[in-house]
């Protein structure tokens, strides 16, 4: 069992709370885990609901929870289709929370809910979203510490949000921060980057971390694969999410430069020097650097209509206000 998290004076919070929970095949912690988290919200008397969103479970899971939720007033069951996997199931769970913070945490009995006020308390210095860091995991198996551990360093040089453990489920948002990001893909372990992109000020505590109880582990070295694929995504959409063409449009312009001196080169070769140059490789290099700098360039120019499409469409924009102080007294009320 892993030490408990530093902070343990739990504050006063008039604040609504939505606990946001996706499962997957978690039939034998299901029940354990509402208890628990029933228990702290009512032991520090807070206001609260949990929202379980059942990820298309086989094991029973979508039965109990369905029963839970009409013996719990406290309780909210979505259930979803199919599988569609864990970011769209915290998606879902985001969409319908009713509070003014939203807690995630996995549903396998390895967040301790016992951890959620030591994250108010530190929600409470000024921070938009709280991250857990479980500082002594329970799992040891080298196939999931290891790239974890390479993982959280990657995303934290990247993404420039450098956190211990973005793995880590268990997290407080503030609603109105979760509201301007859009998930997809596996996108649900970047929230605290997406976040940051969003001028959100992001902080991380150390939290306990139980090893499994019940089933086994979702998780896979495959899933490293993905995340470095997202990583990507996320990259992009920091440096250019409102400006696509800084990128295609200086790469296109370097390969349409370097393919016009080369084709001068050979221009050369053939008019002033007599040359054959049909059966240089030169030349194919040439035709492939102006063609792909062509193209780059057009990518630009679609990426921009494509922004401009999004944020207009969606009435969405560019910038984030965090707070306005004072009123102008041209425009007070008489």
């Amino acid at each position: 069992m892993s030490s408990p998290a530093p902070i343990t004076e739990a504050p006063a919070t008039t604040q609504t709370l939505s606990i946001v929970v996706p499962i997957y095949n978690e039939v034998e912690s299901l029940p354990h885990l509402i208890q628990a988290i029933a228990s702290v919200m009512q032991a520090h008397n807070y206001a609260y609901e949990i929202i379980c969103v059942d990820d298309g479970s086989k094991d029973g899971s979508t039965a109990l929870l369905k029963k839970l939720a009409t013996e719990r007033e406290d309780l909210r069951a979505i259930i979803l289709r199919r599988n569609y996997g864990q970011t769209p199931a915290m998606a879902a769970g985001f969409q319908h929370a009713q509070g003014e913070i939203i807690i995630s945490l996995d549903a396998d009995l390895q967040n301790d809910p016992a951890d959620i006020p030591n994250l108010l308390q530190k929600m409470n210095e000024g921070y938009d979203l709280v991250s857990g860091w479980r500082k002594e995991r329970q799992d040891n198996q080298w196939t999931r510490l290891l790239p974890s551990k390479i993982a959280n360093a990657l995303i934290g040089r990247v993404t420039g949000v450098n956190l211990h453990d973005y793995g880590c489920s268990l997290k407080a948002y503030r609603t109105e921060i979760l509201a301007d990001l859009n998930l997809y893909g596996e996108l649900h372990r970047f929230i605290p980057a997406l976040a940051f992109i969003e001028g959100a000020t992001i902080s991380e505590i150390p939290v306990r971390h139980h090893a499994r109880q019940f089933g086994s582990s979702k998780y896979g070295l495959d899933r490293t694969f993905r995340v470095l694929l997202d990583l990507l995504t996320v990259w992009f959409m920091k440096k250019f999410l409102t400006r696509p063409m800084h990128v295609f449009g200086y790469l296109g312009i370097i390969f349409m430069l370097v393919g016009f001196i080369l084709g001068g080169y050979l221009s050369f070769l053939k008019l002033f020097l007599g040359q054959a140059i049909g059966d240089r490789p030169l030349l194919l290099l040439v035709a492939i650097l102006l063609l792909a700098g062509v193209q780059l360039f057009g990518f630009g120019l679609l990426g921009e209509l494509l922004i401009r499409t999004y944020h207009e469409s969606q009435g969405r924009p560019i910038y984030r206000v965090r707070s306005i102080v004072g009123q102008s007294k041209h425009f007070s009320a008489q």
